[in-house]
């Protein structure tokens, strides 16, 4: 997403916030931020609200103090006038449906940020995007290593196996540098994981070689054992390191980033702070 459709994205949803007279809370309507959020159907767009609404009780916090229920009398075209459904919303609230959404849709990976942030600064919101995008390619990366271990476990490789295939996969990615190698190079501890130091591009390309050895494995009933399945993924990384160069990229070569799981305490922290910020909606 380039700056322009960032800051576009940013004048609507600013458009559509509304104050509580005297009570210093901004809240949203949900039927206003429904369509902006990607939701054609308002069933589809209820259900993310309704997860939304589980997500605040689950990290105890009263869901009465920012979603109310409301009744809009709304025209049709004849004329006459029906009751709908809607929802009042405080900014934590909206945090909370944008966290249920899809991060792929960029409307989404916008509204994650752009609620998550109290002041609507814009150089705010980009970095909070920056910070999401490698939040999510390093959950990504988990899942897809959670699967590979998970594959080749059927196909005879215990988890010392897997260790051995990764870290040679990791070797071809890094021009031949292993992970050890990388660890040492950035200063990392040997028990912590490469990738929660690496960049959101290497974190993708991770991901990618995986996914590939993945669908390979799951496809070709040949690839069975260490040996074979090392080759495997070796090739693929290989080939993720030689598209990366066709574009001048050296993925040993980038730095280092902060470590992700202080990211991830940081993100739990103000996500507190936006709880207590967004204020309260007023009793009926």
């Amino acid at each position: 997403m380039d700056n322009h459709q960032i800051i576009k994205m940013k004048t609507h949803f600013d458009g559509l916030s509304h104050t509580i007279p005297d009570e210093n809370v901004e809240f949203w309507f949900a039927r206003e931020l429904q369509e902006p959020l990607g939701y054609v159907k308002w069933e589809r767009f209820n259900d993310a609200i309704q997860r939304a609404i589980v997500s605040c009780e689950t990290s105890g916090t009263d869901p009465n103090n920012h979603f109310r229920g409301v009744t809009k009398m709304v025209k049709l075209g004849s004329g006459a006038e029906r009751a709908i459904e809607d929802y009042m919303l405080t900014r934590y609230a909206s945090y909370l449906i944008a966290q249920n959404g899809d991060p792929r849709k960029e409307a989404i990976a916008f509204a994650q940020s752009y609620f998550a942030i109290q002041t609507r600064k814009q150089e705010l919101i980009e970095d909070r995007m920056r910070l999401q995008a490698r939040l999510e390619a390093r959950e990504r990366l988990r899942e897809s290593e959670k699967t590979l271990s998970q594959n080749i476990y059927e196909r005879g490789v215990d988890d010392a196996g897997f260790g051995r295939i990764r870290s040679k996969g990791d070797a071809a990615l890094f021009g031949g540098n292993t992970t050890q190698d990388m660890k040492s190079k950035f200063g990392i501890t040997q028990t912590r994981p490469l990738a929660d130091f690496l960049p959101t591009l290497t974190i993708a390309a991770k991901n990618l070689a995986t996914e590939m050895t993945n669908h390979n494995v799951q496809q070709d009933e040949k690839l069975y054992g260490e040996s074979t399945i090392t080759r495997e993924h070796v090739q693929n990384n290989q080939s993720v390191r030689d598209m990366l160069g066709q574009r001048g990229i050296q993925p040993e070569r980038l730095p280092p980033e902060e470590d992700i799981k202080k990211l991830e305490r940081r993100v739990k922290s103000d996500e507190k702070k936006l709880e207590k910020q967004s204020g309260k909606l007023p009793d009926n």
